[in-house]
């Protein structure tokens, strides 16, 4: 197929973008993950209660912790750190895949493209179904480490304030957040790159189609059509003499 430079470069860019927005998920889901000792933070239920004990700060006194009751899903971490590593490797692979196309000066064929949008619209819905999870799970935390907002801190602050579990909690906000904001990111970037590749799948069909029509044009355009330039003339009849009286 004829090569479109425009659509090429632009979907060369979506998949280097993607790359590096599918690491700002993976990395920081990573931290909390071990942060948290594999546990997963999102959907998490718990409550704030306040007693006297020693074993908790070593000085007598009130103490208020946390307490959780259930630990989330794990499934709710692992679909967003799914898709995130999904998206480096498909965005390193397509991404050497455009830099050999625009070396060899030719774009995919027609059943490729097709079957590119359709990968990249079924991981347009993985990504957004994976989106809202994070962020609906984020807020399920947040409420529970603030105990619904009543805290006199927020939640991103709570990352500073002892919580006493036996986690981790000094970046939790830091990391899912951050891979929140990512993972909505790599939505975004699969939807331009379901439209890109829409667009180079016109535009291989539109080759593929006028392929065909090109040299009938260019005869009618000449002033030919294209039985006249295959079929022999007929032979002239012969001229019959005349008789002159």
């Amino acid at each position: 197929m004829e090569l479109d430079r425009r659509l090429l470069l632009a979907h060369c860019t979506a998949h280097a973008l993607s790359i590096v927005a599918g690491l700002l998920v993976v990395v920081p889901m990573a931290l909390n993950g071990s942060a948290f000792k594999g546990r997963c933070a999102l959907f998490s239920t718990g409550y704030w209660r306040t007693e006297t004990r020693t074993e908790i700060t070593g000085q007598p006194g009130d103490v208020s912790h946390l307490v959780i009751q259930q630990w989330g899903p794990p499934a709710a971490c692992q679909f967003a750190t799914f898709v995130g590593i999904f998206t480096v490797l498909y965005g390193a692979a397509q991404g050497w895949r455009c830099l050999f196309y625009l070396h060899g000066r030719h774009d995919d064929t027609l059943f490729s493209s097709f079957l590119t949008v359709l990968l990249s619209v079924c991981v347009l819905f993985l990504s957004g179904g994976a989106s809202v999870i994070l962020s609906l799970g984020l807020v399920s935390w947040c409420d529970t480490v603030t105990d619904d907002n009543t805290r006199p801190h927020s939640c991103a602050e709570s990352q500073t304030v002892p919580l006493y579990l036996d986690v981790n909690t000094s970046s939790f906000y830091t990391d899912l957040n951050l891979a929140q904001v990512s993972l909505w990111c790599v939505t975004m970037l699969w939807l331009i790159q379901s439209i890109l590749a829409f667009l180079r799948l016109y535009h291989s069909h539109s080759q593929h189609m006028s392929g065909p029509c090109r040299p009938r044009e260019k005869e009618m355009l000449l002033g030919h059509s294209p039985s006249e330039s295959r079929s022999p003339s007929p032979p002239h009849p012969a001229a019959t003499p005349t008789l002159l009286v």
